[in-house]
This record gives structure tokens, sequence and C-alpha cells, in this order.
């Protein structure tokens, strides 16, 4: 039987709103079966699915062709070019049609209450919240369950701590969000245009722009598996040649835009220092540059900083 969970009290079932899945599929064969059987064990009834694959080079279209012949009423977008993530979601996201939506990486899968609990938790909540998340348990890529994202610290809490309400200064802090839990609000991300289609990764700009005029709200249960394996995208960030960390500049040059308050430039600050630390670890001298040039305009930098900044530029000069 469909979960009926996500209605309110008294509510008929036809006011069930309409969710989109926008499956999202880059050479994911291995796990793509997996991960469409999780759409289609949802008890939630009221879905509509996009299957978007960016180009994969293995037998990933062949598997995505016979899932939208086998479901007529599912949608397949099969690009010939590889144009991203943020661009792949958008085009399915702008010829959906669902009230709230998410986005899905075929290398993870939808625990069956996902759709369902998550329904509810924004039809139990203010209009404000435009975006619901929860926990996930982590998995490699044979399936072997390796943890959970927010794990017990042994006090009564979880590790990262989740937040609700006006998040905005928790997400410049620090990361804590599960990205593939995510469930949107159609409104919000329409507010924003959709994502960003010039950036290498959608999660944080997200989540910088939609805190700023929207609510987060944490639904306490485990509702996705992520997979972590060599391949994913969150491998990816900070190797030498990655665009994600440029990426991650842009996205913190427009929360100082954003920023209002003392607390929030902190918050950014503290998000800058940690971003610096990295590339210049990494050796990636020039985005030291242009982070230390951020966060000069966020705060005034301590002694640290600069001698963060003055070793990374004499390493990069002696490097040549």
């Amino acid at each position: 039987m469909p979960d009926s969970s996500f209605l309110l009290p008294d509510s008929p079932l036809s006011e069930a709103p309409l969710v989109t899945i926008v499956a999202l599929c880059h050479n994911h064969a291995p796990f793509l079966r997996e991960a469409l059987d999780s759409i289609l064990a949802q008890t939630y009834p009221h879905l509509e699915v996009w299957l978007v694959d960016d180009a994969s080079t293995d037998d990933s279209p062949a598997i995505l062709r016979e899932y939208a012949a086998r479901h007529p009423s599912w949608h397949l977008h099969l690009l010939s070019e590889n144009v991203g993530n943020c661009r792949a979601f958008n085009l399915a996201f702008r010829q959906s049609r669902g009230e709230f939506l998410i986005d899905f990486a075929t290398d993870d899968v939808l625990l069956p209450e996902r759709v369902g609990q998550q329904v509810a938790a924004f039809r139990q909540n203010d209009s404000t919240v435009g975006m619901v998340y929860s926990n996930a348990e982590l998995i490699a890529e044979d399936g072997q369950l390796l943890g959970l994202h927010h794990r017990p610290d042994g006090h009564g809490g979880l590790l990262p701590s989740p937040t609700s309400g006006w998040v905005f200064a928790e997400v410049l802090r620090r990361y804590f969000i599960s990205t593939p839990t995510m469930m949107m609000r159609r409104a919000c991300l329409a507010q924003l245009g959709g994502y960003d289609e010039t950036l290498a990764y959608e999660d944080f700009d997200f989540w910088v722009r939609a805190s700023r005029e929207w609510q987060f709200l944490y639904q306490d249960a485990v509702t996705t598996r992520k997979r972590k394996h060599p391949r994913s995208m969150s491998s990816k960030a900070y190797r030498r040649h990655d665009p994600y960390l440029a990426s991650t500049i842009r996205v913190c040059a427009k929360a100082l835009a954003l920023a209002r308050t003392p607390a929030e430039h902190a918050a950014l600050a503290t998000r800058l220092r940690w971003e610096l630390r990295q590339a210049v670890r990494r050796h990636r001298h020039a985005e030291a540059r242009e982070l230390f040039g951020l966060l000069r305009q966020t705060t005034r930098p301590t002694l640290p900083d600069h001698a963060l900044a003055t070793w990374s530029r004499l390493f990069a000069r002696n490097s040549k």
C-alpha cells in the first residue's frame, strides 16, 4: 500500500503534491539499475521522473532506454555532449512540473519511504522552508555499509551537527548537509533561476543563495544511500587540476555580496580560511591568492593569515 504519511490529517489522497525526480547519470552503468529500481520502490504515488544522461560512454544509455521503454510516463534525455551536472539538471527542471524536486545522482539509492517522508515534512512546516534534508547511509562501491553521514557523537548529538531554520551563516561556516538527501521546493529553486550553469558543481552555491531567503529543515531519518567511489563528484575536489576550487571561490564571492551582519562575515571568514589552507596545502597558489583577497574584503586578516598567504606567494615564485 502507498505510504499516506505525507498527508495532513483528513486530507484526501488527491491532494498529494507532484514530486519530480531528476535522475542524472554519467557513466553510472554498474549502479544504474539499483538506482532506478529505488525510484520504482518509492511508496509515494505522485512522481514525475526525468532520466538525463550526460553523454555517458559506458552502457548507461542502453539501460536508461530500457527503463524508459518499460515506463512510458518517464521522460528521457540522452545528451550528445557532456554539459555538466548543473546544466543537465536545469534542462529537466525547466520542463518539469513537480511542486518539489529531488536531484538524484544515479550512483546513489533512494530508500522506499524517502519521498513520502520528505513531502510530509514540507506539508507540516512553514511555507518558507525551501529545502528538506536528512541523514544518509554511506556505502562503498560494492554496496557495503560504511557508516552514516550524521553519526552519533557519543553525547546525544550528531557529527556533523545538523541545523534547521535560517541557516545562512551556518552554510557559510561549515559543511553539514548531505547533498543526495535534499528535496527542494520548486518556488525556491525557481526564485534562484535554477542551478548556476557556470559552476562545476551545484550544492554549495544552492545552499548559499537559497538559505538567504528560505529556511532549511533537517529531518532526523535515514532516507538515502550515498555511494562513495573514486569516480564520484565529491572524490574529485581539490585535485591539482580540478575545476571545483574555482567554483568555490566564485560562490564565496557571491556569499560576500549577500552577507549582512558581523556574524555572517565572521562565518564566511571561517570558510575562507579553511579553503585557503586547502589551496596552499595542494599548491593551488593562484587560487590561494584569490581566497586571501576575499578574506581581506570579509575581515581583517590575522598574522597567521598573512603568513600563509606570504608563504604561498613565495613558494609559487620559487617554483617557476
